[in-house]
């Protein structure tokens, strides 16, 4: 029944998108699906809105359709499944040709690339497809691991926590690993030799070599390590490719790629990287030891900006070093007070606009997924189209950081075992400096206060008295349109009839 479901979903969205034909790439993240589309003006981006399982639409690179965790995983396969028996079932477009796709849809392909793919942009994502592929894991041995330290703490199953701790570090242990694998692939290489370079790196034996004149330890320079130890591989691959003759290429290209960036890595990078990686950690807890107030203001009412232009992709590293050498980031809570914010927001709206039928329905079924710390239906269905409601969200997100930072600066570190989750999905990964009881309750706090702050900007200063009349119009009468604008054309001229104020 539930593949059922999944199946029709899927069925749902596909010839809103132009089609299986249209269909050129179909991959997915946390709560999205990514299209590849051959003509971008063959999608239907109203009917995919109105679909009760499309939470939102977001225009990248690729074409984003936001359907929420869980669901997205589920909906991918099936989709893909649609679009790879359209193909087959379809003997040749009739309806355009390969030269008139490439013709209408040349100027918009160029107009999105001179906006979103800017090189840094570019690097950025590809920082994010290394990474983002790890995040399940990261989850899943964040939460045994503290499900574990719970057991610890309450002194239950001895005999178990041992093999729970050992679950939940296999993967962290091995992490360089998975990154050296993802970046070769990312980069164009041969996965398996950035993979077996980054190995190196958390190789016991690395303990018995020095360089720069300090013996080395396994895991120094974690995955900014990996990370630019499968680069190296991937460009001494490409390098062999170009001069070693095909005949003996199996033999001679992998034995120099893994040969000469292993050596680079072990006399170099390992040592480079584990400063910058040491550099990372230092300045993250001095920021929060010394400024945690002011730094959680900025990061936390910055976050959604960040988000919206793509450039919180360069935290994943980040995060990920934290995980590394501390067992937690302390930057995710900070960040995550963004989404309380959000949360206050959708909920100032909803009092606000008491008879605007068409918002308060998109606020009650994305509020859920909101508490979640799933934000794109709120973000994109509320706060960014009304405008200053998105400010009055980032103002209870910049509270909320704020209140992490102080209780930081004043000693009671909060951070979180893995990324990805937000909101209350967040409490389970939670882990600091002190007890498990002071953690939750100071992020707890934490989004209370973005919740708090959240609605009362909203709710003070989030409306101009004509957004107020615009957007308040009566709508007890539901059209197809759903908007106040369609619902004035659909209305008779008459003689214009005093309309109660809103009460407030």
């Amino acid at each position: 029944m539930a593949e059922n479901k999944n199946r029709d979903v899927a069925a749902s969205i596909l010839p809103l998108v132009g089609g299986a034909a249209n269909v050129t790439s179909v991959v997915h993240c946390m709560t999205r699906l990514r299209l590849g589309l051959a003509d971008r003006s063959l999608v239907q981006d109203e009917a995919l809105k109105a679909l009760p399982d499309v939470m939102g639409v977001v225009e990248d690179e690729t074409y984003q359709i936001v359907l929420g965790p869980g669901k997205v995983a589920r909906v991918t396969p099936e989709f893909e499944a649609l679009v790879e028996e359209g193909k087959a079932a379809a003997p040749e477009p009739h309806v355009v040709t390969a030269d008139e796709l490439a013709a209408q849809g040349a100027e918009l392909r160029a107009a999105q690339k001179a906006k979103n793919a800017t090189p840094f942009k570019l690097f950025l994502r590809r920082i994010a497809n290394i990474f983002v592929p790890l995040i399940p894991a990261l989850i899943g041995c964040g939460i045994i691991a503290g499900i574990n330290g719970l057991l610890i703490n309450l002194e239950w199953l001895p005999g178990i926590t041992p093999a729970l701790a050992a679950i939940a570090s296999g993967f962290m242990a091995l992490i360089a690993v998975f990154v050296g694998y993802n970046t070769a692939k990312e980069f164009g290489g041969t996965p398996i030799l950035g993979g077996a370079v980054a190995a190196i790196i958390v190789y016991a034996g690395v303990a018995n070599i020095s360089a720069f004149g300090q013996k080395l330890s396994p895991g120094q320079g974690g995955v900014l390590g990996a990370l630019g130890a499968a680069v190296l591989a991937v460009y001494i691959e490409k390098w062999c490719r170009t001069w070693v003759p095909e005949a003996i290429d199996v033999l001679v290209t992998p034995t120099l790629t893994v040969l000469i960036s292993g050596l680079v890595t072990i006399f170099g990078l390992m040592y480079v990287a584990g400063e910058i990686s040491t550099g990372i950690g230092t300045a993250a807890n001095w920021l929060l030891d010394n400024t945690g107030a002011f730094a959680g203001l900025v990061l936390g009412g910055l976050f959604l900006p960040l988000v919206m232009l793509g450039l919180h992709q360069a935290l994943i590293p980040i995060h990920t070093t934290l995980i590394e050498q501390q067992g937690y980031t302390v930057l995710l809570p900070i960040l995550a007070m963004a989404g309380a914010g959000q949360v206050g927001c959708a909920i100032a709206v909803f009092k606000r606009l008491k008879h605007n039928k068409s918002i308060r329905t998109t606020i009650k079924s994305a509020l859920p997924a909101g508490f979640l710390g799933v934000g794109e239906p709120l973000i994109y269905g509320v706060s960014l189209p009304l405008g200053r409601p998105f400010i009055t969200a980032c103002v209870g997100g910049a509270a909320g950081g704020a209140f992490i930072g102080f209780f930081s600066m004043i000693g009671d570190k909060v951070g979180s075992t893995a990324i990805g989750p937000s909101g209350w999905a967040l409490f389970p990964l939670l882990d600091g400096n002190k007890g498990l009881g002071t953690t939750i309750a100071v992020y707890g706090g934490g989004l209370l206060v973005g919740y708090v702050v959240g609605f009362l900007a909203t709710y003070f200063f989030g409306f101009s008295k004509q957004m107020l009349v615009e957007l308040n119009a009566d709508s007890q009468e539901t059209t197809p349109g759903g908007s106040p604008a369609a619902r004035a054309e659909q209305t008779p001229a008459g003689p214009a009839q005093p309309k109660e104020p809103a009460k407030i």
